[in-house]
């Protein structure tokens, strides 16, 4: 495998974006977002009830929500502001599944005004749901927590006993019955057993233990399955040494599980759900800064005019990020530098130790695959501002998606009044 990743931005694109939207920015790719949901559309066309609901979560932006709707994705959203973003672009009723955890009143009330699918986190929130609306919803989820540890062939693993989502599967069986009882016709099954994983295993097993569910579940309760959600997990390769995920072939597996189990349960019509987030869209967004420091003193240091309320992953999680020196991707990497931004934390860096080519101030940097979890999880720590969003459209223009936050929004939220100088002089 490479050790480099190519930008989908080139250097003199850039230069000519820079002279009307200064960095750093958030950068996306028209062309590259349209080809992936196209893929999986089509690794998942041979059951005639998929959708994909992505998680809106992961990039909140109503352009690239409506961009990937025309290609029947519906929203994957846990919030209220979420579920409002979603019918903004002109998502309703079985075009969101809502998902959410510790679940305010207002949240579900909003959820049933616009017909939502709601998929239940804890059994508890049944009672609460019907004292909310003072009905149960006819078509209606809950989560599967397995407990545990998951873990496949290739030693991917994660810890879903130590996860605060989903039902036991003693809960599930309980719900089901509860909920039927209670009106409910039409249920699905929604599970997340591991997160990122760079592996074409992940889905089909998965699938396999939610379908053999699903198979006891009907038997069992009566109930009539009508969905199982397979939610997200399905990662992206951070690290260029990395082979991505074949979604073809993701597909074709969990359709071999399906034929495997479901068809022969007699529940050959059971529709698919995905709620890919990362690898919808973690790709094909970048965070475009410029280098405007150097540093000598124990390490060699570079500082950008991006931080961590840009991209909070390293920081957050020691995350790898790709970096591209722009306009010197030939040159050798022989110089190391720990990449930082301006926040009064010291974890406030986009790369340590990492070889790059000889910077210089000016220089533009490209982190690569922010698209996912990138500009969504910017924040407002030491008065830093969030970012624009920009979108590279197929024809090679620029649309701005999101303007850059200004001081204006910052002090926006505090009150001005009267009462407030008083008590604060």
């Amino acid at each position: 495998m490479s050790n480099t990743k190519k930008p989908f931005v080139t250097k003199a694109q850039l230069d000519e974006i820079i002279k009307t939207y200064p960095t750093p920015f958030h950068l996306y790719d028209e062309k590259g977002i349209r080809e992936n949901a196209a893929r999986v559309k089509e690794a998942f066309s041979w059951n005639p009830g998929f959708r994909e609901y992505f998680a809106v979560k992961a990039t909140p932006n109503p352009y690239l929500m409506r961009i990937l709707g025309e290609y029947g994705c519906g929203c994957d959203c846990s919030s209220m502001a979420e579920l409002m973003l979603s019918e903004a672009a002109g998502f309703t009723g079985d075009d969101i599944m809502f998902s959410s955890n510790v679940t305010p009143a207002e949240e579900y009330v909003k959820a049933a005004e616009m017909n939502a699918i709601i998929n239940l986190d804890d059994i508890t929130h049944i009672p609460f749901l019907e004292k909310t609306l003072g009905y149960i919803p006819k078509k209606i989820s809950c989560r599967f927590n397995p407990g545990g540890v998951f873990q496949m062939s290739n030693g991917i693993m994660d810890n879903p006993g130590d996860s605060k989502y989903g039902m036991t599967e003693e809960q599930l069986f309980e719900a089901f019955r509860t909920l039927k009882e209670k009106g409910a016709e039409e249920f699905g099954i929604h599970a997340f057993l591991a997160s990122n994983t760079v592996t074409n295993e992940y889905y089909p097993k998965l699938a396999g233990i939610l379908f053999e569910l699903a198979v006891r579940l009907q038997k069992e309760t009566g109930c009539h399955i009508t969905f199982i959600n397979l939610s997200g997990g399905v990662g992206i390769p951070y690290r260029p040494e990395q082979e991505g995920n074949d979604i073809l072939a993701i597909g074709a597996g969990v359709h071999e599980q399906f034929d495997k189990i479901l068809v022969p349960a007699g529940m050959g019509d059971v529709s698919l759900c995905t709620e890919m987030g990362r690898f919808m869209m973690g790709p094909y967004g970048c965070l475009v800064t410029t280098a405007i420091h150097q540093k000598h003193i124990y390490k060699e240091y570079i500082g950008c005019d991006a931080c961590a309320a840009n991209l909070m992953r390293p920081a957050m999680y020691g995350a790898y990020h790709h970096i591209t020196v722009m306009g010197k991707e030939d040159a050798p990497c022989d110089h190391k530098y720990d990449v930082t931004g301006s926040l009064c934390e010291n974890n406030d860096k986009f790369a340590i130790d990492r070889m790059l080519p000889e910077i210089e101030n000016g220089d533009i940097l490209v982190i690569h695959d922010t698209g996912a979890h990138g500009s969504a999880m910017g924040y407002n720590y030491n008065g830093r501002l969030w970012s624009a969003e920009l979108l590279l459209k197929e024809d090679g223009g620029v649309q701005l998606i999101r303007r850059a936050e200004t001081p204006k929004d910052y002090f926006a939220t505090l009150d001005f009044s009267p009462e407030y100088k008083k008590m604060f002089g």
